[in-house]
Order: C-alpha cells, then sequence, then structure tokens
C-alpha cells in the first residue's frame, strides 16, 4: 500500500545504554521529548549497536587470545588481531579474506565485514560490541514491551550498517523485524501498463532501515528513528503477522554467488 506521507523523526537524547537498560523505557522516554505520543502503525528503528550494549554482547579485547591464523592475516592487514581472533569466533564461514578485508557469514547467517564485531562508539575502553544472538527475538521481545507500555500496534527494526557488492558506500539494513513484513512481494500483480510482474520483491524492511539512517547519522549519537505514516500490510494474521528479517536473506540454493 503506497503512503501519502511518511514522517522521519530522530528520537534524541537517549543517554549511554549500558547491560540490562531498558530499550522500551529510554525509547518512550524520547518520544516525549519530542512531545509526541505512540500511534497504532509506528515503526521504531533501533541500531544494532544499543541493542547489543543492552543485552550485554560487548567483548574487551584484553580477555581476547589471538590465534596465528588470526594474527597472520591481522599482521598482513594492518588490523588488530585481537578483533580479527572475535570476528573469526564469530563467524560459521569465511567468504573472502583479501586486500585486508574479512568477509565472513555470521552465525546468524549475515554476510559482512568483521562478522559485525564493531568498535565504534563503545564507551568501554579497548571494547567491541557483537550482534545481538538473535536480532528477531530480540526485536520482537523490544515491540512487545513498548506495545505493553503504550497499548499501540507497534514495529521495530533494528538495523544495521552493511557494505554492498558491486557497489560503493554503505547502508542500513535490517538485521531484525517484528510487526511489518520484511518484504512486499508484488509477483502475480500487473504494471501500470498491464504487464504480469513476475520476480519483483521488495525488501520494505531494509528500506524503512536505510531511511531511517538519514536523521540518525553516524556521529550524531542518534540510535533510534521512528518512521511514521508508512502504511504497510500486516498479512492475513492480523497487525502481529510475523516473519522477521531473517527472510530477508538469500538462500545457499538461490544464491548464485555461492
Amino acid at each position: 500500500m503506497t503512503s501519502p506521507q511518511v514522517q522521519i523523526l530522530a528520537l534524541v537524547g537517549i543517554p549511554e545504554v549500558r547491560p540490562g537498560d531498558e530499550l522500551a523505557r529510554l525509547i518512550l522516554d524520547a518520544y516525549r521529548r519530542r512531545g509526541l505520543e505512540a500511534e497504532d502503525g509506528d515503526v521504531i528503528v533501533v541500531t544494532q549497536k544499543i541493542v547489543s550494549k543492552a543485552e550485554g554482547r560487548i567483548v574487551s579485547l584484553a580477555d581476547v587470545s589471538p590465534s596465528p591464523f588470526a594474527s597472520s592475516f591481522a599482521s598482513a592487514a594492518g588490523k588488530d588481531e585481537r578483533l580479527v581472533e572475535v570476528a573469526l569466533q564469530q563467524a560459521s564461514r569465511v567468504v573472502k579474506m583479501d586486500r585486508g578485508i574479512l568477509i565472513t557469514e555470521t552465525t546468524q547467517g549475515f554476510v559482512c565485514a568483521n562478522s559485525g564485531v564493531d568498535a565504534s562508539n563503545v564507551a568501554a575502553a579497548d571494547s567491541v560490541t557483537l550482534l545481538p544472538e538473535d536480532p528477531d527475538r530480540s526485536a520482537a521481545r523490544l515491540r512487545a514491551s513498548l506495545e505493553s507500555a503504550t497499548g499501540k500496534a507497534l514495529a521495530t527494526i533494528i538495523s544495521d550498517t552493511f557494505g554492498r557488492p558491486w557497489r560503493e558506500g554503505v547502508v542500513n539494513v535490517a538485521i531484525g523485524a517484528s510487526g511489518v513484513p520484511p518484504l512486499v512481494d508484488y509477483r502475480g500483480q500487473t504494471d501500470t501498463e498491464g504487464r504480469l510482474l513476475s520476480t519483483t520483491v521488495v525488501a520494505i524492511a531494509d528500506e524503512l532501515a536505510a531511511a531511517a539512517e538519514l536523521v540518525m547519522g553516524k556521529l550524531e549519537r542518534v540510535p533510534v528513528a521512528l518512521v511514521r505514516g508508512y502504511a504497510f500490510s500486516t498479512g492475513p494474521a492480523g497487525p502481529h503477522h510475523e516473519r522477521g528479517a531473517k527472510a530477508l536473506r538469500r538462500s545457499a540454493e538461490h544464491d548464485l554467488f555461492r
């Protein structure tokens, strides 16, 4: 369904998140700072970093003992051997190690640089964050807490920044989602000229995550954005229809590049 107008609002003022913090409370506090109340259909996009922090997915590099393999690659690439070791530990397979770049498939099934291990915006000295163990589950828990507190039907997306094959620059994508279908399938419908669409499936959750990045930025310390006015279909099961962002991961049998 096409939305006539969509607003993307930064929810500012969220403090440094620490393990055990209640993200729902911090997000609703940010709503109030903007003079807003939750509305049915609000999509709350949250960066992976604060979800990982709240869930305690933080590793002190001082506690990491690099393997000879990690040390060898790190030395040639000019990287921290401890960070490389953590990335390898979080990988189910190595996709590519070349020109100082480490691309892996994570235990969650994402193909990305360094298994999503990240040292940026981590307050603890000499520490890195890991991806949430199950981002869809994290998104569902956060949504449930927000809906319980507000009485509204909401959606949540957990976003992270990924590079893209064949194109320069990075974009935000959805690694977790709850309450919003991650894909919109146009196959079997006709375009404006009456032609049958046979392959068009749009990654709506990724588009919402990328749009939210416009107000989040990388340096502004805005880890949550509100997307309001996007009219999405909730599917045959109603507003709690669930598929999760795992539906966005292409299966091995349909991946021409494996």
